[in-house]
């Protein structure tokens, strides 16, 4: 099983909270598939530091986690970060029509100040 398991209200996690989630999960697949952390740095080409603070959830790069996750064979982790964002017939017609003529301001006339 390679999806992130994450409570409906994740949402509601602080980011801290969630980084130590996901370094949990993470050690967790590396366990399962048998590696220790300098092998697991080793396939994913990253350096053993990296992986440590991956674990114990203190962050890292988000390249140093594309590498972690597909070392681990993961990749489907990449596609529930990162869904296909699709965009209706609709909505690119009316961007291709805003593009096409841009919208103006109206100009209005300056009055002279009074003098009061």
């Amino acid at each position: 099983m390679d999806s992130i398991q994450t409570p409906d209200d994740a949402a509601t996690f602080l980011p801290d909270e969630l980084e130590q989630r996901l370094g949990e999960q993470l050690r967790a697949l590396r366990i399962r598939a048998e590696l220790d952390q300098v092998q697991l740095a080793a396939l994913a080409g990253v350096g053993l530091s990296a992986v440590k603070s991956l674990e114990s959830g203190k962050g890292s790069t988000l390249k140093t986690l594309v590498r972690v996750v597909r070392a681990l064979g993961c990749t489907s982790w990449l596609d529930a970060l990162a869904p296909q964002v699709s965009v209706s017939p609709l909505q690119l017609m009316r961007a291709s029509a805003a593009a096409e003529h841009p919208r103006q301001r109206v100009s209005r006339s300056r009055r002279p100040p009074s003098g009061d």
